[in-house]
């Protein structure tokens, strides 16, 4: 007999009803399991009654809005690892910088096509859940545990997003090499997605921010015109 094999469970945070339906049938339709939510506070406890895989979070919601439910989410350590996709109407480059800079890991513009969320929502859950080639990866007072989904810097646990651990996990992979913007956006996000460059500025500064503390060498070196590399020189 095959195992059964659970439904991943989707979170949708959306105000127009219209929409909801919209994608909890393609969702569901897709083989995955949809709760809901209209608006920021009922998000917040429906979120903690049931932890979900994934949500999808609209920006402009009533009572409380996406932009803070997702910061609410990010301060907590139970959901601080929960993939977030931010829906939104707002298209502007600098609104869509200011929701990966609040813990977003991917923003989808309205209108959109529900195939192509379905696509950045199953790419967003792989990177959530990398496969463990080995078990840790070291370098500089970094240990990342693949089968435990932990990362320590020096004894101290540091608390990463899926797309932080994602691209650390690249970046460990291949210490002291420089990968271009463009090479990083194939390796992490995936070649099927379209995620604008400057999308991983913001995640390396995510990145940075958390494997840093005070008073350490910051290990992810960064080459003018060239891209990022995880280094222990500090020289451009």
């Amino acid at each position: 007999m095959k195992e059964a094999t659970a439904k991943p469970h989707l979170t949708v945070v959306e105000d127009e009803a219209a929409l909801v339906e919209l994608l909890r049938y393609n969702f569901e339709k897709e083989g995955f399991r949809v709760t809901t939510a209209t608006d920021g506070e009922a998000a917040l406890v429906t979120i903690a009654e049931s932890k979900p895989d994934l949500v999808i979070l609209d920006w402009m919601l009533p009572h409380v809005s996406g932009l803070e439910v997702c910061r609410q989410l990010r301060r907590k350590s139970e959901t601080r690892d929960l993939p977030i996709i931010m829906l939104t109407a707002r298209g502007e480059e600098a609104d869509r910088v200011r929701g990966l800079e609040v813990g977003a890991d991917d923003y989808v513009a309205k209108p959109f096509s529900p195939s192509e969320l379905i696509a950045r929502v199953r790419a967003v859950l792989r990177r959530a859940k990398p496969s463990s080639a080995q078990d840790l990866l070291t370098f500089g007072g970094l240990v990342m545990d693949l089968s435990a989904h932990r990362v320590l810097r020096d004894g101290r646990s540091i608390h990463l997003g899926p797309t932080e651990f994602r691209l650390l996990r690249f970046l460990l992979e291949r210490p002291g090499r420089v990968y271009s913007r463009e090479q990083l956006l194939d390796a992490v996000w995936g070649r099927d997605i379209y995620v604008e460059p400057r999308t991983v500025d913001v995640h390396i500064r995510r990145l940075r921010k958390a494997i840093n503390a005070p008073g350490e060498m910051d290990l992810i070196r960064t080459v003018r015109s060239a891209g990022y590399a995880l280094d222990e020189t500090t020289d451009a």
